[in-house]
């Protein structure tokens, strides 16, 4: 704009109005691309004092069903051992029956926890789950509704769970419940790099007994009182090896991030994804806004999220989001875009439905055809209609070829 402007025009701070100018678009606001290193500092969570009194939870969903019915992995963590409870569950059971299996696992294990670090999981949100952990004396501290990074240990674990997993289910086949128990003692018995030794070390004071390392059965003769010393002082080093690896961490991860700050009052812009809901392609809308809005924001929440004023048509969704989801906006308030035709769900993605066949053709592979519709898709700004696979239409919105 400015290079055009200046072959016919000039006036004193020429460059710098065009840039405030093109800052207070609404609409370039919304669907350029940032490439900038997105907003907030690593805010770790407190080292934990004690074993098992502070531990994560997280849910491993969709997974096949099993001869026993189960599909879904509860994983929990303590945050100081790092030792995990993998269980097995199915995903219909209710916040009242998880709670059953809580006091089985953990409680009667490791006794009531001072607080549980979970995502926003309808279980862990529901108010049997609150009022249940409210009168154990424990205090939930969850994470924002769209930054699952808050709760990194079960999500780091979980990753090491399902590699295992897939390593016995290549090399040996079967289900992958029948594994699972192994898979939990092959975690806790393993190297730790932020504990330096084993979970089941930091837990009982020597290493599990397994099959390579015979020699080392049987309990160590030691004094009460020596117990206990030896006992704190490795506490103590835990809990130094664990700041020096959380430390390391947060400079590794704000060397890519930059920290902003927001005003009680100030507009932001939200960013959404846009997802077209075809299962087989996964194709996502290349010419959808990136951005929604104006909204004002309403409080801060801690050093790194905030509290949005969301309109009617986005009550369903949480209104607390970390600070890497909002882009501050510089436009006027009253240049605010309606939402009529965007249908954002809990995860802030807005799903392109289709609403017409267009058109058909049959695609000549080398070894197959394939029988292909052209689709005309609602809230796609730019090109309406996409080739799509004829079966997969079919299998998934097959309201479209009813006549």
């Amino acid at each position: 704009m400015y290079r055009d402007l200046r072959v016919n025009y000039w006036w004193p701070g020429m460059k710098r109005d065009i840039v405030k100018y093109v800052e207070k678009c609404l609409t370039c606001a919304q669907v350029k691309a940032e490439h900038q290193k997105p907003y907030g500092k690593l805010q770790p969570l407190e080292i934990p004092m004690w074993k098992w009194e502070h531990i994560t939870m997280d849910l491993i969903t969709k997974l096949p069903k099993t001869r026993n019915g189960y599909d879904t992995i509860w994983v929990i963590v303590d945050r100081l051992s790092k030792s995990a409870h993998f269980i097995p569950i199915k995903e219909t059971y209710s916040s009242k029956k998880m709670a059953e299996i809580y006091v089985k696992e953990v409680v009667a294990r490791h006794g009531v926890p001072v607080t549980i670090v979970s995502d926003r999981d309808t279980r862990f949100t529901s108010h049997f789950w609150k009022n249940f952990q409210e009168e154990l004396g424990t205090k939930l501290l969850l994470s924002t509704a769209y930054h699952p990074q808050t709760d990194g240990q079960s999500e780091r674990t979980i990753q090491t769970l399902e590699d295992m997993l897939r390593a016995c289910i290549i090399d040996f086949g079967g289900s992958w419940d029948d594994y699972l128990s192994l898979a939990e003692f092959s975690y806790n018995n393993s190297y730790h790099s932020g504990l330096g030794m084993p979970p089941f070390e930091v837990l009982y004071g020597r290493k599990c007994r397994t099959p390579v390392c015979w020699g080392e059965v049987g309990p160590r003769e030691l004094a009460s009182k020596t117990v206990v010393k030896v006992t704190n002082e490795r506490i103590d080093q835990i809990r130094a090896h664990l700041k020096a690896a959380q430390d390391r961490q947060k400079s590794y991860a704000d060397k890519r991030r930059r920290p902003i700050e927001f005003q009680v009052g100030d507009l932001v812009l939200l960013k959404v994804s846009p997802w077209k809901g075809v299962i087989r392609f996964r194709k996502r809308g290349k010419l959808s806004p990136r951005f929604i809005g104006p909204f004002k924001i309403i409080a801060r929440i801690g050093e790194v999220a905030y509290r949005l004023e969301l309109p009617e048509e986005l009550s369903e969704i949480h209104n607390t989001f970390h600070v890497s989801y909002l882009r501050k906006c510089l436009a006027d308030e009253s240049a605010y875009v309606p939402l009529e035709d965007l249908v954002i769900d809990d995860k802030l993605n807005y799903i392109e439905k289709p609403v017409a066949i267009l058109d058909r053709k049959v695609k000549q592979l080398r070894n197959k055809t394939i029988n292909q519709v052209m689709v005309q898709w609602q809230n796609r700004r730019g090109s309406d209609a996409t080739w799509e696979s004829e079966d997969e239409m079919r299998k998934f919105y097959p309201f479209l070829f009813e006549v």
